[in-house]
């Protein structure tokens, strides 16, 4: 079966929906001979960052010279993004061939497009031996498809309202769901969180019997370091290579990890690994300079509270810029009128348009939505086209791409056929 089939196989399974439930996969696991009882696993669930921070992790134990599998979601251009190893995105050849002998079992079982993206990185880490897999939750983390592993750690970074049609409407119904992933005996890391949020994660660390690391108890604020064991980090030594002051709890995170797992003991790796992530993982869509002059943006924040984290970044540089200017598209699922009323405040003009992907949200509900809330807006039906244009105009103006990590793939995508 050529690539091309087996992936329009594969995602023609998006028909079945978001399905959330651990029964199917882990029959289909089963039937693998379930792959991911034999992977050492960090297991990543958050709002924010966990993309970031799975990056982050792998990135250092790469460096430590571990074979290491990172596991991710989605992709921006290609469908391989999700699955690699060492920098290494799973062959072609895997995929078909994976997809083109289980396919009846799939198609009977109407298994999600997530839940066999899912089996098939297990498989593939198992098959290729990897010392060590990072996994990144897709939706939730109790009924998410990456809730079948025995994760050594655990860690949840910064947990907001999402998803409220599935997860829950209050920000105790969504972590209960998020720090699901803690299993019995695993080390937990978590960002700093309200107390609430923290007394919920406590809570689940003491019923299973699981160590927690609160990164607050690692930082010290007066001298702007990380202690790690009897080691001192000054924060400011620490090279990021992803813009965003918010960057830097998800590194510390990812350090405060493999550190205290004992599988990283090398300061200079420690730094080594966050400096070179996105050589070694090929992380893209964070604070991401497309185009200098004029300046283009893309940044996947894709709910409130990243896109607050964007714009406190944002506004540090944007008084250089002449015309700012914002293109947004999400998901149906998102509070897209608190993000709209926020980009209202920072944007000269503001540029609406959806993804094709089933749960977008369409151009026509959210000029509704502006409309209802007095924003002036307009739909652009051929984004490329727009942003194309606006790259050969004033040097001195502004194109901020956001609003979902679907836009930024679909957009990138084109593009990249265009160059």
């Amino acid at each position: 079966m050529e690539i091309s089939t087996a992936l329009e196989k594969l995602f023609s399974l998006h028909t079945f929906g978001v399905k959330l439930g651990l029964d199917k996969i882990k029959d289909f696991l089963s039937k693998l001979g379930n792959p991911q009882l034999n992977l050492k696993t960090i297991h990543i669930a958050g709002s924010n960052g966990k993309g970031s921070t799975a990056s982050f992790t792998a990135s250092i134990l790469m460096e430590a010279g571990y074979k290491v599998g990172l596991y991710t979601s989605p992709h921006f251009v290609k469908f391989n993004e999700r699955i690699a190893i060492n920098g290494v995105l799973i062959n072609d050849k895997f995929v078909a061939n994976f997809i083109n002998h289980h396919w009846d079992y799939i198609i009977q079982e109407q298994l999600t497009f997530f839940e066999v993206t899912t089996a098939l990185a297990f498989e593939y880490f198992d098959k290729s031996g990897v010392d060590y897999g990072v996994i990144e939750t897709g939706l939730g983390g109790r009924l998410d498809a990456t809730n079948t592993i025995n994760p050594l750690a655990v860690i949840i970074t910064s947990i907001s309202l999402e998803h409220t049609n599935v997860l829950g409407t209050s920000i105790t119904e969504i972590t209960n769901e998020k720090a699901a992933i803690i299993k019995k005996g695993a080390k937990v890391f978590i960002a700093s969180m309200p107390d609430e949020v923290e007394m919920i994660i406590r809570k689940k660390c003491s019923n299973t019997n699981c160590e927690l690391f609160i990164i607050d108890n690692f930082i010290n604020k007066n001298s702007n370091t990380i202690k790690l064991n009897s080691e001192q980090i000054e924060i400011k030594n620490i090279h990021l290579p992803l813009k965003g002051d918010y960057q830097k709890g998800n590194a510390l995170l990812a350090m405060m990890t493999v550190f205290e797992c004992n599988l990283v003991d090398n300061i200079d790796i420690l730094l080594r690994g966050i400096s070179n992530t996105i050589k070694n993982t090929g992380l893209s869509g964070r604070y991401e300079y497309y185009n200098a002059e004029p300046t283009v943006i893309m940044d996947s924040a894709h709910n409130v509270d990243g896109l607050k984290s964007f714009l406190t970044e944002f506004g540090k540089e944007s008084g250089r810029f002449g015309k700012k200017i914002v293109l947004f598209g999400a998901m149906k699922d998102k509070a897209v009128r608190e993000m709209l009323s926020l980009l209202n405040e920072h944007f000269d003009e503001i540029l609406l348009t959806e993804i094709n992907y089933e749960r977008s949200i369409k151009t026509a509900e959210l000029l509704d939505i502006c409309k209802n809330i007095s924003i002036i807006a307009r739909g652009v039906s051929e984004p490329v086209e727009l942003i194309r244009r606006f790259m050969k105009g004033d040097t001195k103006d502004c194109l901020v791409i956001i609003g979902s990590m679907y836009l930024l793939g679909e957009v990138k995508s084109i593009l990249n056929n265009l160059a």
